[in-house]
């Protein structure tokens, strides 16, 4: 029988399973070694941390440890590699961390304060175009005492630095496996996380076992987890049915997760838990391209899309429209598109265009991956288009590609409009805000905003009470709605589906809407 779990907040994944920890026995009454199979549409993009702000954190999670991160039920971080980690003077500029003892790569290497030091560094000197080299820009430089203390000194106060630390692009790795000229490109990881990546073949599985060498938070509840990668949602639940896997996150289409809610097919052997989501999707706009750097084609755009027949039609209440960057559930949220566009109006937007001498529909080209955010993203982008072209103001053409073209695409600037989606760095407002802005965007386009780069946001790092910068993260919102950069769309609810036999899913997915691939283990049954 199915059952629909709905957790009001990250802190809910606190939620303890009586079965948690058992293991299967044999006939023979001896414990069997527990594997997983997940499925997933969300492949990486690389397995360099010195690259990655996508999705491949996902598997990085898994494969390597970062200084701070998320025990199963925490939104605050806490340490992983470090045995503590804590500002040491009251301006949040000098940020010290001491290393866990005995911790130790994949390679043998030792894993001290000079290869944490090497980690970080590395991220900026290979400064990797879209890549997580824009999270360290108050980073000033990085100083070891010793064998297992690190400080961090920044150039301005950040409060945020600790969860910056969690982030799987803060991965450490060994100096002796990772260039400090070039990213790593031969299929192969050296790091010191919960697994070890036994085997990767691109675009068809990871295997991961047990790092016996591992010392962390994680408190492993299988022996080895297989990664199977799918290019559509549909195989990858008919996987399931077949019980050819055993879960699966990112890639279930708004009516397969109707469907296996209400059982429509009395597959009685699946289960699915849903979970706030904080990832959200959204448009970016081309300043150099004739049309979309036209503000008026932008402002016309966002008083024409219509968010609620877009989630209705395409997501069946899987999705909520999003009129801020900051989604729900995170301090700052408003609904900053909504206070200045109102409905859809078909006559305002007119009004926008003929206003700036725009009396011809605009021809526009919008684009899309097809392999990153599941088999919805296409008839998200034809219900656009049908939005847009429905007023007479726009003829839209559609183009797309498989993610890794996509993204060498967007950071070249190739495109005037694509739609991109964003699961956060950290649950703060700051992670929504931050990577979109300046020269370093996440965008692959510089977006320079000096009132809120170098005035709004450096207020709200002073401050530790993250509950207590809304009003500046306000005006950052209302600065966006301005420009239209980026106009927002909605913001999803997260799945896990999984045979009934699976435990964990409910404690699987930490803050950074990252799978916790050890919290899934196979029920005992007596």
């Amino acid at each position: 029988m199915f059952y629909r779990a709905s957790l009001q907040a990250a802190a809910a994944l606190a939620s303890l399973s009586l079965l948690a920890g058992c293991g299967l026995l044999s006939d023979s009454g001896s414990e069997v070694e527990q594997k997983i199979i997940v499925g997933t549409t969300s492949e990486p993009s690389t397995l360099d941390p010195a690259a990655a702000w996508d999705n491949s954190w996902e598997l990085m999670r898994n494969v390597f440890q970062t200084l701070m991160s998320y025990p199963s039920g925490s939104t605050k971080p806490e340490p992983d590699a470090a045995e503590w980690c804590k500002f040491t003077d009251t301006t949040s500029t000098s940020y010290r961390c001491k290393l866990r003892a005995g911790l130790k790569f994949s390679n043998g290497d030792k894993l001290d304060a000079e290869a944490v030091k090497y980690s970080l560094d590395r991220i900026t000197a290979l400064k990797v175009k879209g890549g997580p080299v824009g999270m360290l820009g108050s980073l000033d430089r990085i100083e070891t005492k010793g064998d297992d203390i690190v400080v961090f000194h920044l150039t301005k106060p950040d409060a945020t630095f600790p969860f910056i630390l969690t982030t799987p692009a803060m991965s450490l790795v060994a100096p002796s496996a990772y260039s400090e000229h070039k990213l790593r490109s031969d299929g192969k990881v050296t790091g010191s996380g919960p697994y070890l990546l036994d085997s990767y073949k691109p675009g068809q599985r990871a295997e991961l076992v047990k790092n016996p060498d591992y010392k962390g938070y994680a408190n492993r509840k299988n022996d080895a987890v297989t990664i199977r990668y799918f290019k559509d949602s549909a195989p990858v639940v008919a996987a399931l049915r077949k019980k050819e896997i055993d879960a699966i996150y990112r890639g279930l289409t708004a009516e397969e997760v109707v469907s296996l809610e209400e059982n429509k097919d009395k597959a009685s052997n699946l289960q699915i838990v849903e979970t706030v989501g904080a990832d959200i999707r959204f448009l970016v706009f081309n300043p150099k391209d004739p049309a979309a750097g036209n503000v008026a084609v932008r402002r016309a755009i966002a008083q024409l899309v219509d968010r609620d027949a877009l989630v209705a039609k395409v997501y069946q209440g899987t999705a909520e429209p999003l009129y801020s960057m900051v989604p729900k559930g995170i301090a700052g949220h408003t609904t900053s598109f909504f206070d200045a566009y109102g409905d859809p109006d078909q006559g305002k937007a007119k009004q926008i265009l003929t206003k700036a001498g725009i009396t011809k529909p605009v021809e526009l080209t919008l684009w899309f991956t097809t392999d990153r955010y599941g088999s919805s993203t296409a008839p998200e982008f034809d219900e656009l288009k049908r939005q847009l072209e429905s007023s007479g103001l726009f003829r839209i053409t559609l183009k797309s590609k498989p993610w890794k073209t996509f993204q060498e695409g967007f950071t070249k600037g190739e495109y005037p409009v694509f739609g991109r989606g964003w699961f956060p760095d950290f649950p703060d407002p700051d992670s929504f805000i931050a990577p979109f802005l300046g020269k370093d965007s996440i965008t692959g386009m510089p977006y320079m905003k000096n009132e809120i780069t170098k005035d709004l946001l450096p207020q709200t790092r002073k401050e530790s009470d993250r509950g207590a910068v809304s009003k500046q993260f306000e005006q950052v919102q209302k600065i966006l709605v301005d420009d239209v950069r980026i106009l927002p769309l909605w913001q999803g609810k997260l799945y896990v589906a999984s045979g009934e036999d699976i435990g964990g899913g409910e404690r699987a997915l930490d803050p950074q809407t990252v799978m916790q691939m050890w919290e899934l283990y196979r029920k005992a049954s007596w």
